[in-house]
This record gives structure tokens, sequence and C-alpha cells, in this order.
């Protein structure tokens, strides 16, 4: 890798990066973890507070998993995309008894992991483990498609070739490695953002193919692409009635979700959905119940399976 690029982007990262509770010395594996989880597709402005209070209320994966799945989803709040939290509980049933309460250093043991795909299992062996191993979320993949091809954003899904520079870039020290992977990341973050870049500020502005190109824009329809609406939306929909099931401190009734969602054919295909997911259990009685929160033989806890 050339040093033009790691030392400078490294010593940016000793001075500005900011002091997260996932990266401090003492941070474990499971902090690590839960972190990933939660900063899929979410800011870290809004993980921070939730991330405090779970690892408040589950600081070990056996904590977690000796509580019922729905617990994870209302302690999930509104961070979105809360099948992340049913997943996350599955993990922590599966970190426990099939790896004695340790999360695995290894990368397949990682990624056998509910929920935990290449990107995760990736950040979790660099950042826990210090591990040598390319880790692509956003804004790595937007740094390098700066940096290296001179292109505004990266394509909507890594390429092999993608993959292939980001592990070429690597240090060749495993620890070196694991933090240019964290200090790209951050670059990323705070500097070469997708909106308002900062390249005065950037500690590889010289060696910027984007920037020496000008800093093209990207084009129109493909930023339309990258942008996902969300009011009025299934989503949306899914997350009020979740909401519901969360505030409550038993079942609900099918009025308390109607009384959330105006548009009945929407809530039908939303309630439907949460079901198939496995993050509303539906009861013999016509309520409805966050997962494993009621008798066994009532609603019995999917977290297994999920």
């Amino acid at each position: 890798m050339p040093t033009s690029y790691a030392e400078p982007v490294l010593a940016w990262y000793a001075s500005h990066a900011r002091d997260l509770p996932w990266r401090a010395p003492g941070a474990t594996p499971w902090a690590v973890l839960v972190s990933e989880f939660m900063l899929q597709q979410t800011p870290v402005a809004r993980v921070l507070p939730e991330y405090l209070k779970w690892m408040a209320r589950w600081p070990t994966p056996a904590a977690l998993a000796a509580e019922p799945a729905g617990e994870a989803i209302r302690q999930w709040g509104r961070l979105g995309y809360p099948r992340r939290a049913l997943r996350l509980h599955a993990t922590a049933v599966m970190v426990t008894t099939r790896h004695g309460g340790t999360v695995p250093a290894d990368f397949d043991a990682l990624l056998a992991l509910p929920g935990v795909g290449s990107y995760t299992a990736a950040a979790v062996a660099s950042f826990a483990f210090r591990q040598r191993h390319a880790v692509l979320d956003t804004n790595v993949r937007r740094v390098l498609a700066r940096l290296i091809s001179g292109q505004p954003a990266p394509a909507l899904a890594p390429s092999v070739a993608e993959r292939r520079l980001a592990e070429s870039l690597l240090p060749a020290e495993p620890a070196v490695a694991a933090r240019w992977a964290v200090a790209v990341m951050e670059l990323g973050a705070l500097v070469c953002t997708a909106a308002s870049p900062r390249c005065q500020a950037c500690p590889v502005a010289r060696d910027c193919a984007w920037l020496a190109a000008g800093r093209p824009a990207e084009a129109p329809e493909a930023a339309r692409r990258r942008t996902q609406k969300y009011d009025g939306t299934d989503r949306q929909c899914r997350g009020r009635l979740l909401a519901v099931l969360r505030q409550a401190d038993a079942p609900v009734n099918r009025a308390d979700f109607d009384a959330a969602w105006p548009g009945r054919e929407q809530l039908e295909r939303a309630l439907d959905g949460l079901v198939a997911d496995g993050l509303v259990d539906p009861l013999p009685d016509g309520r409805f119940a966050l997962p494993g929160s009621t008798a066994p033989e009532a609603a019995p806890d999917r977290a297994g399976t999920a």
C-alpha cells in the first residue's frame, strides 16, 4: 500500500477520531458486535444513546439470550430496521449456546451468526480482534471511489474488483490494517461525506483522483436511487405498529393498531409482514404481542429460527 495513503490517514485519525464507547480500549467483542448491528444504515448520533442503554441492560451475550426476543425488539426503540434486534437476539443465543458466551474471533464463525454478513464479520474481526480484513461500509467505499477511481460515489453494491482493490490497500501488519480500516471509515464519516465533502481538511487531498478531476457530480438518476423515501411507506407503518407494542404492558387489540395508522389496506400488509418476519406474535384470542412476551403455549419464542 502506498505510504502516501497510509501515513497521512492514520496520522489524521490519531488526532480526529471520535471518542466512541465501542472503540474504547476496554470494549469487548460483544460491544463491538452490538455497535455494528446498530450502525447498519443508522447514523452514530441516533445509535449512541440506544447503544449505551442496551449495553447497560445486556453487557454480555448470555444476558440478552436469557430474555425473550420481544424484549430486544422493545429495547431497540426507534432505531429502525427492527429485524436487526431479532437477529441480534438470535446471535446472542447462538454465541451463548455454541461458543460458551464468547464472540468468536474466526471470520467464518462470525459469518455463521444470524444477521452477520461479510461486512459485519470483517468489521468485528478487524475492530474487536485486530485482524486484517477489508471493511467495506458506505463511508469506506465512497472514500476509495473518490480517492482511487475518481468517481463521486461507489456503485450500489460492492463488486469483486472493488473488494480486491480494498484488500490491496490494506497494510501488511494486521493491527495496522485494522486501524487503517477504521481510519478510512472515520474519514468518510467526518470529511469525505456524501453531500458536503471538506476536501480542504482531507489528509490525502493531493492524491485524490476525484478532486483532481474537478469533483464531478453524481448522475441525477443515480443520486435518486440512493435516496430512500420514508414518509407514508410500509416501513413507516411497520414502525408505528411496533411502537404500539413496545409501549404496551400487555398484548394489544387490532383496534390499537387501527388507531395508529389510517390506511387499512397498508396496515394489513404491514402487519402481515411483521408477523411473517417474526417481529409480532398473533395470539389465539385475536390480540398481538411481541415475540416471547406471552406464555409459551400462546406464543412460542422464535428466536432460534429468526
